[in-house]
């Protein structure tokens, strides 16, 4: 490798940091189109949510097999070939003529393209930088990615609004031509494997249980009982896979995943630290997006606008994160992001009503980024800092995985925890605000009725009590969103603790 672009050029940087960018965009920007969407392939929203949700299944699906096939291929090749596909998926995609070709376009091909991309984004980068410039560089790339997720409703609302969704996968595609244009400036990495080396049935095995994984997560707010069901076939079809790779290593044959990589701590800890960080972040924007569209009617466009001030924190403090991990430990800095996390949670908890301000929102969004920013910049780097280089490909497959686990629940943990909050707090509203009616089942159908139409809130203004109650509804529902989030980030803090304690060796 050229010594030259290792030490100096940022180039490599910004060309897989593009690929990071759209790959976390794609998850999230058609959210706010679904409406659209619909209308113009003539389907209905399930299918359009079915196929978001294979999207992101696919992705998580694949990760571990692309990140061996780096060892095989090379890390430069394969995150070409995937950079193609998405750019074909794009193009497929943008011009659909029906919900099959979208679900081929989007969740087949980019899905596909998008799980060879993002391992190798993160082991280019190992490989490319070192020291602090590695540091500076990881921290980039994970938060490229939360970035797009987070700006997605608004970037998905201004291509719907002003164009159409159509126009937003056009410029995912514009970004893959600058990608494989730029593509010489990516340093070459001789593979270390051969295809025999490949284990098929490690593979199956694997792409099995995280198929079922994730399938079980993405229903849980649809079926709980069966989701279950399905989570722990997936786990067990996981830890099955973990048994056949201990006996390939002992027979003498090269694993899919070297299992002894998870006696690294950093690398257990880091990388669960990564999937809940996502899962609280994405879980939380979820929400509060829900809250903006459905009780304070913003569009799309005005709803992007709002959760900006999130995005803005995580930006600011994850670029500030790697300056400052040359003073302070990352174990320290990522502490202080999640007491920055739980203090932004507890300051948005009391500030959802029917009548909130968007205004009041602004500061807790702003330091729940910004603590998650700090997290995020920093936990990728410390979870391969002892990771050595010939292990770097399927360590970096680890972390992806945690990554894409952790989007993938966010929304659906979340999504259950509202349900709960709902159904828990009518009993209560009406034994504060209608007492008369305690226990009385047909009142209480007939307010969680009005609560599922509460974005037409003037048809509740002829019974004031009604809109007492849904008022209650929604404070008590999104301030229990809010404090889970705030217990989970307090996890993320107890894990924390565990972290090796270095600092970057700025050589």
């Amino acid at each position: 490798m050229n010594e030259t672009v290792k030490e100096h050029s940022w180039i490599p940087l910004i060309v897989v940091a593009l690929a990071s960018f759209i790959i976390a965009l794609d998850a999230t920007f058609m959210n706010v189109s679904i409406s659209q969407v619909v209308v113009d392939l003539h389907t209905d929203v399930s299918t359009i949510q079915s196929i978001m949700s294979f999207y992101t299944l696919i992705t998580a699906a694949f990760m571990l097999l692309s990140a061996k096939l780096q060892d095989i291929v090379g890390k430069k090749k394969l995150f070409l070939i995937g950079a193609a596909l998405y750019g074909l998926g794009t193009f497929t995609a943008a011009i659909s003529s029906s919900a099959l070709m979208l679900f081929i376009g989007w969740s087949v091909i980019e899905g596909i393209a998008g799980a060879l991309m993002l391992p190798a984004t993160i082991s280019i980068i190992s490989g490319t930088y070192s020291g602090e410039k590695r540091t500076v560089a990881l921290a980039i790339v994970g938060v490229m990615g939360a970035v797009a997720a987070a700006i997605g409703p608004l970037f998905g609302g201004v291509m719907t609004t002003f164009l159409s969704w159509r126009y937003g996968f056009g410029c995912e595609l514009l970004i893959v031509f600058i990608i494989l244009i730029m593509r010489n400036r990516i340093p070459d990495f001789t593979p270390t494997e051969s295809r025999s080396d490949l284990d098929i049935t490690g593979s199956i095995i694997s792409f099995i249980g995280l198929v079922l994984l994730v399938l079980g997560i993405l229903s849980l707010s649809k079926d709980f009982n069966n989701s279950i069901i399905i989570i722990v076939a997936g786990l067990i079809a996981l830890a099955i896979f973990a048994y056949f790779e201990i006996r390939r290593k002992r027979g003498g044959k090269v694993p899919l995943l070297d299992m002894d990589l998870f006696k690294d701590r950093n690398l257990r800890v880091g990388t669960l630290i990564l999937l809940m960080s996502y899962l609280s972040m994405g879980g939380a924007l979820f929400a509060v997006s829900l809250y903006l569209q459905s009780v304070l009617q913003l569009n799309a466009f005005n709803t992007g606008l709002t959760t900006l001030p999130m995005t803005i924190g995580l930006l600011i403090f994850a670029i500030i994160a790697p300056s400052l991990a040359g003073k302070l430990s990352h174990k320290v800095i990522i502490a202080i992001g999640c007491i920055m996390a739980i203090v932004g949670c507890l300051m948005l908890s009391n500030q959802f009503r029917l009548d909130t301000s968007i205004m009041t929102l602004v500061p807790g969004l702003f330091v729940l980024g910004a603590g998650l920013g700090f997290i995020m910049a920093l936990c990728t780097d410390i979870a391969l800092v002892n990771i050595p280089k010939e292990s770097q490909n399927n360590a970096s497959g680890v972390n992806s995985t945690g990554q894409s686990l952790g989007e993938s629940m966010g929304t659906a943990i979340i999504g259950i925890i509202l349900i709960l909050g709902v159904m828990g707090g009518i009993s209560n509203a009406v034994d504060v605000h209608a007492p008369d009616h305690s226990g009385d089942e047909q009142f209480q159908l007939e307010v969680a009725n009005y609560f599922q139409k509460v974005g037409n809130i003037d048809n509740l203004k002829d019974n004031s009590t009604v809109v007492d109650i849904v008022n209650i509804i929604v404070q008590s529902t999104m301030a229990f969103v809010m404090q889970v989030t705030a217990i989970l980030m307090g996890i993320v803090f107890l894990m924390t603790l565990r972290l090796q304690n270095r600092k970057i060796n700025k050589q």
